[in-house]
């Protein structure tokens, strides 16, 4: 979903008093690049199991392997990965949202309409993946870190404008002497 832009490329901007919808601008994870060795790991693990199975020596078992190798793709390869799955940031017209945890879920958030700093690094390993990892300070709470962004240029930019609109919305409605929540 996106908001219908004018030929600026600017977001279209409700009259002013008039609440304005929260839209989904993107949703996205850190890049996969870090799921590699357990990638890796999968490939070995099923290739030695297939190899081992039936060719082990005297005091071993096939089920000993068999339950080595489980192990061992459960701690390399599952857990890593349902951690990286588990890891979202939503950027939607009002705010940032970062959600992460696998048992208890944990949110932080970040508003526009507040306004902050955005801090981008990116190191040689990250500008060859096309990555970077974004700091969103508001100088109140603590900085909110997003970690191997895929194209952190163009999310940079889209948070730039996302805070440009949201800071002109809420002059212009503050100027009017209308609230913008009253609707709710």
């Amino acid at each position: 979903m996106t908001q219908p832009v004018t030929l600026g490329g600017r977001p279209t901007m409700p009259p002013p008093g008039v609440p304005t919808e929260e839209l989904l601008i993107a949703r996205f994870r850190g890049h996969a690049r870090r799921l590699f060795w357990s990638a890796l790991v999968l490939i070995a693990v099923f290739g030695a199991t297939a190899y081992l199975f039936d060719n082990l020596p005297d005091p071993f078992e096939n089920w000993m392997l068999l339950t080595a190798a489980g192990a061992a793709l459960l701690f390399l390869a599952v857990i890593p990965y349902a951690i990286w799955y588990s890891r979202t940031t939503t950027v939607t017209t009002r705010r940032v949202i970062v959600n992460h945890g696998l048992g208890a879920r944990n949110r932080r958030e970040m508003s526009h309409a507040r306004g902050y700093t955005i801090g981008v690094r990116r190191g040689i390993v990250q500008r060859m993946w096309g990555v970077g990892t974004i700091t969103l300070s508001n100088g109140v709470d603590a900085p909110l870190r997003l970690a191997n962004v895929p194209n952190a240029t163009l999310v940079h930019e889209t948070l730039a404008d996302q805070i440009e609109v949201s800071q002109i919305l809420a002059h212009r409605d503050a100027q009017s002497g209308q609230d913008s929540s009253r609707g709710f």
